[in-house]
């Protein structure tokens, strides 16, 4: 049965870091795995009343909120903002997690990776991010740690990685992550 991984990325910039880091670690998957992106930035804010209120759902929301229902597991792909991570992916995170009691993130597997360009590589951002996922149920991977200091120096221009100790990095991270999926019961 083939696993359904959803990519979700705390940054909408066209160049961001994060889409890199993000479709640099898409590629490392093995056989059984399916990868896709699921898109955040078209998320209204959420809003209790848009689902008690009849007719206020944002359209957005029901195609949103069906892929996330339809995968297994999630990546979520994090810069780091104000020494935390950014406002449209916790906004993803609510809107998939309400109505209150229909958390579609619930007892999935999650990979938290961050990146920066500092050295510390946005260790504040991946943190605060697991704090949230524990709330809603989720299983994070923890070791590995994925925490990508200096992503502005590991791409060549075409988006590929330029060392292979990096692809390696990425790929005990992918791993790992893998065998946390295939070892959690849904």
């Amino acid at each position: 049965m083939v696993k359904k991984i959803g990519f979700l990325v705390g940054s909408l910039r066209k160049e961001a870091y994060s889409k890199k880091v993000a479709a640099a670690f898409s590629k490392l998957f093995p056989d059984g795995y399916e990868v896709s992106f699921i898109e955040i930035g078209q998320l209204p804010l959420y809003n209790q009343d848009f689902d008690e209120v009849e007719g206020m759902l944002p359209e957005a929301y029901t195609p949103f909120r069906e892929e996330v229902k339809g995968c297994d597991a999630f990546v979520l792909i994090t810069p780091e903002y104000n020494r935390s991570y950014p406002a449209v992916l916790k906004n993803a995170l609510d809107v998939g997690s309400r109505p209150y009691e229909a958390n579609l993130w619930d007892g999935k597997p999650a990979a938290v990776i961050s990146n920066s360009p500092g050295v510390i590589g946005a260790f504040g951002a991946n943190h605060h991010l697991r704090q949230v996922l524990v709330f809603l149920n989720m299983v994070p991977l923890q070791q590995p740690e994925a925490y990508i200091g200096n992503v502005d120096t590991i791409f060549n221009e075409d988006g590929s990685v330029k060392e292979e100790k990096d692809t390696k990095f990425f790929q005990t991270i992918v791993d790992a992550f893998t065998q946390l999926v295939e070892n959690t019961k849904q």
